[in-house]
Protein backbone atom coordinates (compact mmCIF):
# COMPACT_ATOMS: atom_id res chain seq x y z
CA UNK A 1 0.00 0.00 0.00
CA UNK A 2 1.39 2.89 -0.78
CA UNK A 3 0.96 6.96 -0.76
CA UNK A 4 2.69 9.45 -3.86
CA UNK A 5 4.21 6.18 -5.05
CA UNK A 6 6.09 5.27 -1.11
CA UNK A 7 5.15 2.86 0.90
CA UNK A 8 3.44 3.98 3.73
CA UNK A 9 4.85 4.03 7.43
CA UNK A 10 2.70 4.02 10.24
CA UNK A 11 3.45 4.60 14.12
CA UNK A 12 2.27 1.37 16.36
CA UNK A 13 4.05 1.85 19.26
CA UNK A 14 4.96 4.25 21.87
CA UNK A 15 6.90 5.00 25.07
CA UNK A 16 8.27 7.65 27.06
CA UNK A 17 10.19 8.31 30.51
CA UNK A 18 10.24 11.93 31.05
CA UNK A 19 9.64 14.70 33.80
CA UNK A 20 5.69 14.55 33.62
CA UNK A 21 5.50 10.64 34.16
CA UNK A 22 7.31 7.40 33.37
CA UNK A 23 4.08 6.11 31.36
CA UNK A 24 2.14 7.39 28.46
CA UNK A 25 -0.95 7.87 30.40
CA UNK A 26 0.85 9.81 32.94
CA UNK A 27 2.23 12.16 30.76
CA UNK A 28 -1.15 12.48 28.87
CA UNK A 29 -2.62 13.17 32.32
CA UNK A 30 0.02 15.72 32.46
CA UNK A 31 0.12 17.42 29.31
CA UNK A 32 -3.58 18.08 29.65
CA UNK A 33 -4.07 19.21 32.94
CA UNK A 34 -1.23 21.85 31.86
CA UNK A 35 0.95 20.71 35.01
CA UNK A 36 4.64 21.96 35.19
CA UNK A 37 7.56 19.52 35.52
CA UNK A 38 10.14 22.10 36.34
CA UNK A 39 11.55 22.34 40.22
CA UNK A 40 13.75 23.09 42.20
CA UNK A 41 17.22 21.07 42.12
CA UNK A 42 17.78 19.14 45.32
CA UNK A 43 20.47 17.25 46.15
CA UNK A 44 21.21 15.47 42.16
CA UNK A 45 23.74 18.25 41.57
CA UNK A 46 25.48 21.34 43.73
CA UNK A 47 23.35 24.75 42.55
CA UNK A 48 25.37 27.19 44.92
CA UNK A 49 27.44 28.18 41.69
CA UNK A 50 24.49 28.44 39.28
CA UNK A 51 22.47 30.97 37.83
CA UNK A 52 19.63 28.48 37.02
CA UNK A 53 18.75 26.64 39.96
CA UNK A 54 16.07 24.42 38.84
CA UNK A 55 15.36 22.00 36.07
CA UNK A 56 13.01 19.15 34.15
CA UNK A 57 14.16 16.17 36.14
CA UNK A 58 13.24 12.76 35.67
CA UNK A 59 12.25 11.55 39.58
CA UNK A 60 12.31 8.35 40.65
CA UNK A 61 13.68 6.19 37.65
CA UNK A 62 15.14 2.95 38.79
CA UNK A 63 16.72 1.47 35.52
CA UNK A 64 16.83 -1.93 37.00
CA UNK A 65 13.07 -1.42 36.25
CA UNK A 66 13.59 -1.77 32.72
CA UNK A 67 16.72 -3.69 32.05
CA UNK A 68 19.30 -6.14 33.84
CA UNK A 69 21.32 -4.40 36.56
CA UNK A 70 24.43 -5.25 35.39
CA UNK A 71 23.53 -3.97 31.94
CA UNK A 72 22.69 -1.11 33.60
CA UNK A 73 25.88 -0.73 35.38
CA UNK A 74 27.60 -0.31 31.24
CA UNK A 75 25.02 2.47 30.24
CA UNK A 76 25.03 6.02 30.51
CA UNK A 77 21.68 7.81 31.92
CA UNK A 78 20.94 9.08 28.37
CA UNK A 79 21.12 5.38 27.14
CA UNK A 80 18.86 3.68 30.40
CA UNK A 81 16.61 6.18 29.28
CA UNK A 82 16.45 5.13 25.73
CA UNK A 83 16.27 1.28 26.74
CA UNK A 84 13.46 1.98 29.35
CA UNK A 85 11.59 4.17 26.59
CA UNK A 86 12.29 1.59 23.78
CA UNK A 87 10.91 -1.21 25.92
CA UNK A 88 7.89 0.58 26.90
CA UNK A 89 7.28 1.34 22.83
CA UNK A 90 8.05 -2.46 22.02
CA UNK A 91 5.26 -3.65 24.60
CA UNK A 92 3.03 -0.96 23.66
CA UNK A 93 3.54 -2.20 19.91
CA UNK A 94 2.55 -5.57 20.75
CA UNK A 95 5.42 -6.74 18.18
CA UNK A 96 6.31 -10.25 19.44
CA UNK A 97 10.48 -9.55 18.37
CA UNK A 98 10.48 -13.85 18.28
CA UNK A 99 8.66 -14.00 14.97
CA UNK A 100 10.44 -10.70 13.78
CA UNK A 101 13.44 -11.11 11.41
CA UNK A 102 16.03 -9.13 13.76
CA UNK A 103 18.02 -7.71 10.34
CA UNK A 104 14.76 -6.33 9.64
CA UNK A 105 13.98 -4.55 12.80
CA UNK A 106 16.53 -1.35 13.20
CA UNK A 107 16.84 1.36 15.79
CA UNK A 108 17.64 5.12 14.98
CA UNK A 109 18.02 7.23 17.92
CA UNK A 110 18.91 11.23 18.76
CA UNK A 111 20.71 13.09 21.12
CA UNK A 112 22.12 16.23 22.09
CA UNK A 113 25.32 15.34 23.70
CA UNK A 114 25.40 12.01 24.77
CA UNK A 115 26.76 11.13 27.99
CA UNK A 116 27.43 13.94 29.38
CA UNK A 117 27.08 13.76 32.82
CA UNK A 118 29.49 10.61 33.26
CA UNK A 119 31.87 12.68 30.63
CA UNK A 120 32.06 15.40 32.94
CA UNK A 121 32.48 13.12 36.33
CA UNK A 122 34.90 10.99 34.46
CA UNK A 123 36.92 13.90 33.44
CA UNK A 124 36.55 15.88 37.13
CA UNK A 125 37.95 12.00 38.76
CA UNK A 126 40.74 12.20 36.31
CA UNK A 127 41.82 15.46 36.89
CA UNK A 128 41.52 15.11 40.78
CA UNK A 129 42.43 11.18 41.48
CA UNK A 130 44.17 10.16 38.42
CA UNK A 131 41.22 7.13 37.58
CA UNK A 132 38.96 6.85 34.98
CA UNK A 133 36.02 4.00 34.42
CA UNK A 134 37.61 1.63 32.08
CA UNK A 135 34.24 1.73 30.16
CA UNK A 136 34.34 5.77 30.00
CA UNK A 137 34.62 5.91 26.47
CA UNK A 138 31.98 3.64 25.55
CA UNK A 139 29.67 4.85 27.75
CA UNK A 140 29.80 8.43 26.97
CA UNK A 141 29.82 8.28 23.02
CA UNK A 142 26.52 9.45 21.95
CA UNK A 143 25.85 6.08 19.54
CA UNK A 144 25.62 4.24 22.64
CA UNK A 145 21.35 5.08 22.98
CA UNK A 146 20.91 3.09 20.24
CA UNK A 147 23.68 0.68 20.67
CA UNK A 148 22.42 -0.05 23.98
CA UNK A 149 18.63 -0.53 22.52
CA UNK A 150 19.40 -2.49 20.04
CA UNK A 151 21.45 -5.29 22.43
CA UNK A 152 19.08 -5.35 24.78
CA UNK A 153 16.24 -6.16 22.46
CA UNK A 154 18.38 -8.13 19.86
CA UNK A 155 17.88 -5.85 17.00
CA UNK A 156 20.26 -6.14 13.95
CA UNK A 157 18.77 -4.05 11.85
CA UNK A 158 19.92 -0.27 10.44
CA UNK A 159 20.69 1.57 13.57
CA UNK A 160 21.98 4.84 13.40
CA UNK A 161 22.50 8.36 15.46
CA UNK A 162 21.89 11.37 14.79
CA UNK A 163 22.95 14.47 16.53
CA UNK A 164 22.00 17.38 14.69
CA UNK A 165 21.45 18.48 18.39
CA UNK A 166 17.46 20.12 19.62
CA UNK A 167 16.17 18.55 15.95
CA UNK A 168 17.86 15.35 16.21
CA UNK A 169 15.05 13.34 17.55
CA UNK A 170 12.84 14.81 14.87
CA UNK A 171 15.42 14.00 12.13
CA UNK A 172 15.40 10.68 13.29
CA UNK A 173 11.28 9.76 12.62
CA UNK A 174 12.29 11.40 9.21
CA UNK A 175 14.97 9.08 8.71
CA UNK A 176 13.66 6.15 10.02
CA UNK A 177 10.36 6.36 8.04
CA UNK A 178 12.63 6.54 4.69
CA UNK A 179 14.86 3.59 5.54
CA UNK A 180 11.76 1.59 5.97
CA UNK A 181 10.33 2.82 2.63
CA UNK A 182 13.38 2.18 1.13
CA UNK A 183 12.73 -1.42 1.88
CA UNK A 184 15.70 -1.69 4.61
CA UNK A 185 13.38 -2.43 7.58
CA UNK A 186 10.11 -3.15 8.15
CA UNK A 187 10.32 -2.00 11.66
CA UNK A 188 12.57 0.77 12.97
CA UNK A 189 12.74 2.29 16.83
CA UNK A 190 12.90 6.22 16.27
CA UNK A 191 13.31 8.37 18.93
CA UNK A 192 16.09 10.35 21.38
CA UNK A 193 17.16 10.54 24.88
CA UNK A 194 18.70 12.89 27.18
CA UNK A 195 20.73 13.33 30.72
CA UNK A 196 22.92 16.23 30.61
CA UNK A 197 21.37 17.94 33.84
CA UNK A 198 24.46 18.93 35.80
CA UNK A 199 26.63 21.49 36.88
CA UNK A 200 28.51 21.99 34.21
CA UNK A 201 25.95 21.07 31.51
CA UNK A 202 23.93 24.27 33.43
CA UNK A 203 26.55 27.00 33.11
CA UNK A 204 27.69 26.25 29.79
CA UNK A 205 23.50 27.04 29.00
CA UNK A 206 24.18 29.84 31.51
CA UNK A 207 27.06 31.44 29.74
CA UNK A 208 25.41 31.87 26.51
CA UNK A 209 22.43 33.14 28.44
CA UNK A 210 20.16 30.46 27.03
CA UNK A 211 17.97 29.42 29.96
CA UNK A 212 15.11 30.92 32.44
CA UNK A 213 16.78 32.12 35.72
CA UNK A 214 12.94 32.76 37.47
CA UNK A 215 14.61 30.60 40.91
CA UNK A 216 11.63 32.40 42.41
CA UNK A 217 8.88 30.21 40.30
CA UNK A 218 10.41 27.31 38.19
CA UNK A 219 7.18 26.30 37.08
CA UNK A 220 6.36 29.36 35.60
CA UNK A 221 9.82 29.77 34.02
CA UNK A 222 8.96 27.87 30.95
CA UNK A 223 6.23 30.20 28.54
CA UNK A 224 7.21 29.59 24.70
CA UNK A 225 5.88 33.05 22.71
CA UNK A 226 5.12 34.87 26.03
CA UNK A 227 6.32 38.54 26.20
CA UNK A 228 8.35 37.70 29.41
CA UNK A 229 9.69 34.32 28.50
CA UNK A 230 13.50 34.75 29.57
CA UNK A 231 14.93 31.60 28.15
CA UNK A 232 14.14 27.80 28.38
CA UNK A 233 14.20 24.91 31.68
CA UNK A 234 16.64 22.72 30.77
CA UNK A 235 14.96 18.88 30.83
CA UNK A 236 16.04 15.51 30.51
CA UNK A 237 14.41 11.92 29.36
CA UNK A 238 13.76 9.88 26.51
CA UNK A 239 10.72 8.92 23.64
CA UNK A 240 10.83 6.35 21.19
CA UNK A 241 8.25 5.55 18.57
CA UNK A 242 8.02 1.78 16.95
CA UNK A 243 7.18 2.72 13.17
CA UNK A 244 6.31 -0.41 10.53
CA UNK A 245 5.34 -0.65 6.67
CA UNK A 246 1.59 -0.42 7.10
CA UNK A 247 1.86 -3.83 4.84
CA UNK A 248 3.90 -5.23 8.25
CA UNK A 249 1.63 -3.88 10.82
CA UNK A 250 -1.20 -4.44 8.97
CA UNK A 251 -0.44 -8.20 8.79
CA UNK A 252 0.00 -8.82 12.03
CA UNK A 253 -3.00 -6.74 13.31
CA UNK A 254 -1.55 -3.69 14.84
CA UNK A 255 -3.24 -0.93 16.77
CA UNK A 256 -1.90 1.83 14.65
CA UNK A 257 -1.54 5.49 16.13
CA UNK A 258 -1.06 7.33 12.86
CA UNK A 259 1.31 7.92 9.96
CA UNK A 260 4.25 9.51 9.11
CA UNK A 261 3.45 11.66 6.12
CA UNK A 262 6.31 13.81 5.32
CA UNK A 263 9.69 15.04 6.57
CA UNK A 264 12.02 17.57 5.20
CA UNK A 265 15.42 19.48 6.70
CA UNK A 266 16.80 22.25 6.07
CA UNK A 267 19.75 24.71 7.64
CA UNK A 268 20.05 28.22 8.78
CA UNK A 269 23.40 28.31 8.05
CA UNK A 270 23.93 31.75 10.36
CA UNK A 271 25.16 31.13 13.82
CA UNK A 272 26.20 28.75 16.13
CA UNK A 273 23.41 28.79 18.78
CA UNK A 274 21.04 31.79 17.49
CA UNK A 275 18.47 31.71 15.16
CA UNK A 276 18.45 33.56 11.60
CA UNK A 277 15.61 36.27 12.62
CA UNK A 278 13.73 36.12 9.71
CA UNK A 279 12.81 32.48 9.99
CA UNK A 280 13.42 31.75 6.34
CA UNK A 281 14.95 28.25 6.64
CA UNK A 282 12.65 26.38 9.13
CA UNK A 283 9.57 27.93 7.04
CA UNK A 284 11.43 26.23 4.26
CA UNK A 285 11.55 23.00 5.98
CA UNK A 286 7.81 23.34 7.04
CA UNK A 287 7.32 24.20 3.05
CA UNK A 288 8.85 20.98 1.81
CA UNK A 289 7.97 18.73 4.80
CA UNK A 290 4.02 19.77 3.88
CA UNK A 291 5.32 19.09 -0.15
CA UNK A 292 6.41 15.94 0.26
CA UNK A 293 3.65 15.00 2.60
CA UNK A 294 1.64 15.56 -0.75
CA UNK A 295 -0.83 18.00 1.25
CA UNK A 296 -1.42 22.10 1.26
CA UNK A 297 -0.85 24.30 3.91
CA UNK A 298 -4.54 24.52 4.62
CA UNK A 299 -4.88 21.04 5.31
CA UNK A 300 -2.90 21.38 8.96
CA UNK A 301 -4.81 21.62 11.66
CA UNK A 302 -2.71 21.18 14.40
CA UNK A 303 1.46 22.28 14.94
CA UNK A 304 3.51 20.84 18.17
CA UNK A 305 6.36 24.39 18.06
CA UNK A 306 8.89 24.18 18.60
CA UNK A 307 8.85 26.70 21.20
CA UNK A 308 11.79 27.17 23.40
CA UNK A 309 10.87 30.39 25.84
CA UNK A 310 13.80 32.15 24.31
CA UNK A 311 13.22 35.40 22.69
CA UNK A 312 15.23 35.02 19.32
CA UNK A 313 14.03 31.22 18.85
CA UNK A 314 10.20 31.84 19.50
CA UNK A 315 9.64 34.69 16.93
CA UNK A 316 11.45 33.59 14.31
CA UNK A 317 9.12 30.05 14.31
CA UNK A 318 6.36 32.58 14.39
CA UNK A 319 7.86 34.11 11.59
CA UNK A 320 8.57 30.61 9.74
CA UNK A 321 5.00 29.41 10.25
CA UNK A 322 3.64 32.92 8.86
CA UNK A 323 6.12 32.23 5.54
CA UNK A 324 5.30 28.77 5.10
CA UNK A 325 1.26 28.40 6.23
CA UNK A 326 0.03 32.27 5.20
CA UNK A 327 -2.68 33.53 5.98
CA UNK A 328 -3.52 29.92 7.75
CA UNK A 329 -0.86 30.28 10.25
CA UNK A 330 -3.57 32.78 12.08
CA UNK A 331 -6.40 29.64 12.02
CA UNK A 332 -4.20 26.73 13.00
CA UNK A 333 -3.89 25.60 16.83
CA UNK A 334 0.03 25.94 18.01
CA UNK A 335 1.03 24.68 21.68
CA UNK A 336 4.53 23.86 23.07
CA UNK A 337 5.53 20.58 24.95
CA UNK A 338 8.33 22.66 26.26
CA UNK A 339 6.15 24.88 28.33
CA UNK A 340 5.50 21.46 30.85
CA UNK A 341 8.46 19.47 30.21
CA UNK A 342 11.05 22.01 29.66
CA UNK A 343 13.87 21.59 26.85
CA UNK A 344 15.30 18.12 26.41
CA UNK A 345 17.57 18.86 23.81
CA UNK A 346 17.79 16.05 21.20
CA UNK A 347 14.96 14.01 23.20
CA UNK A 348 12.38 16.77 22.80
CA UNK A 349 11.35 15.69 19.00
CA UNK A 350 10.43 12.43 19.83
CA UNK A 351 8.77 13.21 22.77
CA UNK A 352 6.94 16.21 21.22
CA UNK A 353 5.58 13.53 18.67
CA UNK A 354 4.63 11.52 20.80
CA UNK A 355 2.21 14.25 22.68
CA UNK A 356 1.50 14.78 18.46
CA UNK A 357 -0.08 11.77 18.23
CA UNK A 358 -2.01 11.33 21.16
CA UNK A 359 -3.47 14.70 20.45
CA UNK A 360 -4.69 12.93 17.04
CA UNK A 361 -6.02 9.69 18.55
CA UNK A 362 -7.75 11.79 21.56
CA UNK A 363 -9.18 14.73 19.91
CA UNK A 364 -7.71 17.06 22.18
CA UNK A 365 -4.38 19.33 22.22
CA UNK A 366 -2.46 20.58 25.32
CA UNK A 367 -2.01 24.07 26.11
CA UNK A 368 0.56 26.39 26.30
CA UNK A 369 1.16 27.19 29.92
CA UNK A 370 2.29 30.03 31.31
CA UNK A 371 1.01 32.15 28.16
CA UNK A 372 0.12 35.16 30.33
CA UNK A 373 0.98 38.74 28.44
CA UNK A 374 1.05 38.52 24.61
CA UNK A 375 4.08 39.66 22.50
CA UNK A 376 3.13 41.27 19.47
CA UNK A 377 6.18 39.48 17.83
CA UNK A 378 4.06 36.29 18.34
CA UNK A 379 0.61 36.47 17.48
CA UNK A 380 -1.09 33.21 16.66
CA UNK A 381 -3.01 31.35 18.17
CA UNK A 382 -0.70 29.33 21.05
CA UNK A 383 -3.19 27.47 22.99
CA UNK A 384 -3.04 29.69 26.24
CA UNK A 385 -3.33 27.74 29.50
CA UNK A 386 -6.33 25.10 28.96
CA UNK A 387 -6.30 21.95 26.96
CA UNK A 388 -8.72 22.17 23.58
CA UNK A 389 -11.10 19.72 22.17
CA UNK A 390 -10.77 19.50 18.71
CA UNK A 391 -10.30 17.02 15.66
CA UNK A 392 -6.63 16.80 14.65
CA UNK A 393 -6.47 14.90 11.28
CA UNK A 394 -2.85 16.20 10.12
CA UNK A 395 -0.54 18.07 12.38
CA UNK A 396 2.93 19.16 12.48
CA UNK A 397 5.64 18.98 14.23
CA UNK A 398 8.93 21.05 14.72
CA UNK A 399 12.50 20.62 15.69
CA UNK A 400 15.32 23.27 15.51
CA UNK A 401 18.67 22.85 16.87
CA UNK A 402 22.06 24.91 17.36
CA UNK A 403 23.88 25.23 14.47
CA UNK A 404 20.49 26.07 12.46
CA UNK A 405 19.78 22.85 12.04
CA UNK A 406 15.38 22.38 11.21
CA UNK A 407 13.84 19.51 11.20
CA UNK A 408 9.65 18.76 10.29
CA UNK A 409 7.58 16.09 10.10
CA UNK A 410 3.91 15.56 8.81
CA UNK A 411 2.48 13.29 11.05
CA UNK A 412 -1.70 12.15 10.02
CA UNK A 413 -4.73 10.17 11.71
CA UNK A 414 -4.74 6.63 10.76
CA UNK A 415 -6.87 6.36 7.65
CA UNK A 416 -7.29 2.83 5.65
Amino acid sequence: MKTNGRTRVVVTGMGTVNPLGKTLDEYWDGLIEGRSGARTVEGSYATDKLATKFACEVHGFDPQEYMDRKAAQRMARFSQLAVAASGMALTDSGLDLAKEDSFRVGVDMGTGIGGFIEMTNGAISYATKGRLNPLYAPMIIPNMAAASVAMNFHLRGPNTTVTTACAASTHTLGDAARIIQHGDADVMLAGGAEASLCEVGITSFNSIRALSTRNDAPEKASRPFDRDRDGFVPGEGAGTLVLESIEHATSRGARIYGEVLGFALTCDAFHQVAPDETGEAPARAITLAIKDAGIEPSDIDYVNAHGTSTGLNDAAETRALKKALGDHAYKVAISSTKSMIGHLLGAAGAVEAIATFLSINRGIVHPTINYENPDPACDLDYVPNQARRMDVRIAISNGFGFGGHNAVVVLKKFEE
